[in-house]
């Protein structure tokens, strides 16, 4: 079996060769059993990585997203049936981009409707903005146009200009990682009257006593957040060209729902353990365990488990916003059946077992972020306590 201390062994391994500093807590009904730092924040001005070191979430806002959509599914405010036009009517008859054998682009009206659980399980064929297919170009002229004419402009706004974009396949058939959860953001926004953050503020993060989870900097956020560090050719750690802080200024008004907060190890595994003791912590609660369960059930079929396996991913499928295991040895993981969470761009990993009434939190920040190395490592040890 392993130990803690193999734990801490590793982070300070990861610290003196291939990161500036990580974070990692596991806890276990209700309470964290396991917490530990290593390395820097800040290499430059020698600022430890700690209890206070607050770091980028990107996707792992998902997760938050996510869980925060499904409270008001349980309030009967949307079924996942339902289809997208009856909250968002710009998308009542989506186009299809479509090639020819001769490889001639064109776009065809859907044969069926996007439905509000393609965008929680990614299949609603709108990727991230890229310029390698047609749909990824049409959301970067979306994007661009909005700039050009508001500037900075909000959730609602982008997501009736995206109604405009031919999505990638017909709805529910592929999986594509990308902007179905800024739809689930904006789903929020409908049926709840108020905007996501305001929502999560008071449903989730304040409940939680989740202090230091937000969108936008406020108080003495900014100076503790982790710098972002990018490798040279060399492998030398020096701070990444952009640290990604302008969606965080206090004035930007886009809240998104795939990325955009941030938060300390210490909230995000008050939030992890809420959803491992089956949506109640400390006497109350959340969200129901039969909807944590349903978040976890795997929604792809065999065309869309092809789409989404990587050896990341392997041994996974996809639920409602969250991977989660459905072949630990396909993943040659140590992790049991049903064990979900989701991982962010710069290097934040979240995993949760309601089975153990336990959850890991691992936290870097670094791009690319060697997720395939330091995070199966991670849960290899975290497991193994167990």
């Amino acid at each position: 079996m392993s130990t803690y201390a193999d734990l801490t062994a590793l982070m300070e391994q990861y610290a003196s060769n291939s990161l500036a500093g990580c974070s990692c807590a596991l806890a276990k009904d209700g309470e964290i059993v396991y917490e530990n730092y290593a390395g820097f924040a800040d290499l430059e001005n020698r600022v430890p990585f700690g209890p206070d070191t607050v770091c980028r979430l990107f996707s792992m806002t998902k997760v938050i997203i996510c869980t925060a959509a499904m409270m008001l599914f349980e309030r009967g405010k949307f079924l996942l049936n339902d289809p997208l036009s009856e909250y968002f009517p710009e998308y009542a008859s989506p186009m299809v981009a479509k090639k020819a054998p001769d490889g001639t682009e064109y776009v065809e009206k859907a044969q069926n409707p996007l439905l509000v659980k393609h965008v929680f399980s990614m299949a609603c064929g709108l990727p991230y903005t890229n310029p390698g297919s047609v749909t990824g170009r049409a959301m970067m002229k979306v994007q661009k146009e909005l700039r050009e004419k508001y500037g900075r402009y909000d959730l609602q706004t982008e997501i009736k200009a995206m109604s405009q974009v031919p999505i990638a396949f017909e709805p529910g058939t592929h999986f594509l990682y990308g902007y179905g959860h800024e739809l689930v953001a904006g789903l929020i926004e409908k049926v709840s009257g108020k905007s996501v953050g305001q929502f999560l503020k008071e449903e989730i993060f304040e409940p939680l006593g989740m202090k230091d989870t937000a969108y936008r900097f406020f108080g003495n956020i900014p100076s503790r957040m982790a710098v972002v560090y990018a490798k040279t050719p060399e492998g030398k750690l020096v701070p990444s060209e952009t640290q990604f802080n302008e969606m965080h200024a206090p004035d930007n008004p886009y809240e998104a729902g795939g990325a955009g907060l941030f938060s300390t190890l210490r909230d995000y595994v008050t939030f992890s353990q809420m959803l491992a003791c089956g949506g109640t912590y400390k006497g109350q609660k959340f969200i129901g365990k039969h909807t944590i369960d349903l978040m976890r059930t795997n929604q792809m079929n065999e065309d869309q488990l092809r789409d989404f396996h990587n050896p990341y991913l392997d041994g996974y499928g996809y639920g409602l916003g969250v991977r989660t295991m459905m072949a630990p040895g396909a993943g040659n993981s140590n992790t049991p059946v049903g064990e979900f969470g989701w991982t962010g761009m710069l290097g934040t990993w979240a995993s949760i077992c309601p089975e153990e009434k336990f959850s890991a939190i691992y936290m870097h920040q670094m791009i690319p972020n060697e997720e395939l190395y330091h995070h199966h490592r991670i849960r290899a040890i975290a497991y193994g306590t167990l």
